[in-house]
């Protein structure tokens, strides 16, 4: 595990406390054992879908892999504050990562959704692999242009646009046109 992964050491620890092997966790989330090493073994986190399968799989929420602390009460984020991004990719390897989350309320305790901002820089010649987990999500665009691959579907949307969907089905999102583009989205994920 790369020392600058803090969602590697949260997941490893967590297993240790659960006595979780890699083998059982890969069982329990439904993902390969190689997805899951390369994700310990990485600086960037792929997509969310396996993380949401590895979180329902330890039995904790989506929030205590991006979280340090836990508040009662409101969460207030401030424009001003700085806060480095958390780098998601929608690979297997992490050379294709395209995605930067800053998290709106990881010092709320116990909430269900996850508010981010998330900034899109999608490679041109990047092959759509889609994913799906339990929950919803909304998207609202920013800045830019993304396109959304839904099941069968493809939808693009613009900067005042937005969509709603059940992420058990099959989706990417990615930038339009390899332009860097700029959402906010709010992932629900049951517990």
């Amino acid at each position: 595990m790369k020392p600058d992964n803090q969602i590697a050491r949260k997941i490893t620890t967590l297993c240790e406390d659960r006595n979780i092997s890699i083998d059982e966790l890969a069982e329990r989330s439904g993902l390969k054992k190689e997805q899951i090493e390369v994700l310990l073994n990485s600086s960037n986190i792929p997509s969310l879908s396996p993380l949401i399968k590895i979180a329902r799989a330890i039995g904790v929420r989506l929030g205590t892999f991006l979280d340090d602390s836990s508040g009662i009460g409101p969460v207030i984020h401030r424009k001003s504050t700085p806060q480095e991004p958390i780098t998601f990719s929608s690979q297997l390897s992490s050379a294709n990562s395209h995605l930067d989350f800053v998290s709106l309320a990881s010092n709320k305790s116990g909430r269900a959704m996850e508010p981010f901002i998330i900034e899109v820089n999608t490679p041109v010649n990047q092959k759509p692999v889609l994913s799906s987990h339990e929950g919803e999500e909304f998207i609202y665009v920013l800045e830019g242009n993304i396109k959304i691959n839904y099941g069968s579907e493809e939808y693009i949307l613009s900067a005042g646009d937005s969509i709603y969907y059940d992420s058990i089905v099959d989706h990417l999102v990615t930038s339009a046109e390899g332009q860097i583009a700029k959402i906010l989205a709010v992932v629900y994920t049951p517990l």
